[in-house]
């Protein structure tokens, strides 16, 4: 079973009252790619995490979580 990204992207843009667009723009990516990380269609790199974080000013933690994870042991 391969780990599972979940993310609070939609919680934290309707928190701010920001559009997918307004995001996107602020962090420097297109508002599809915002969108499908949302939808979990795509799994973001490191750096775009690390940004979508910041711009919240919380920890990428707060945003990404892992929901299940095996090490094939």
């Amino acid at each position: 079973m391969a780990a599972e990204l979940n993310n609070r992207i939609r919680v934290y843009r309707a928190e701010h009252r920001m559009s997918q667009s307004e995001l996107a723009q602020a962090i420097g990516v297109s508002r599809k790619t915002i969108s499908t990380i949302e939808v979990g269609r795509f799994v973001p790199s490191t750096v775009i995490a690390l940004k979508i974080a910041r711009h919240f000013k919380v920890p990428v933690e707060n945003i990404f979580s892992l929901s299940k994870f095996d090490l094939g042991v």
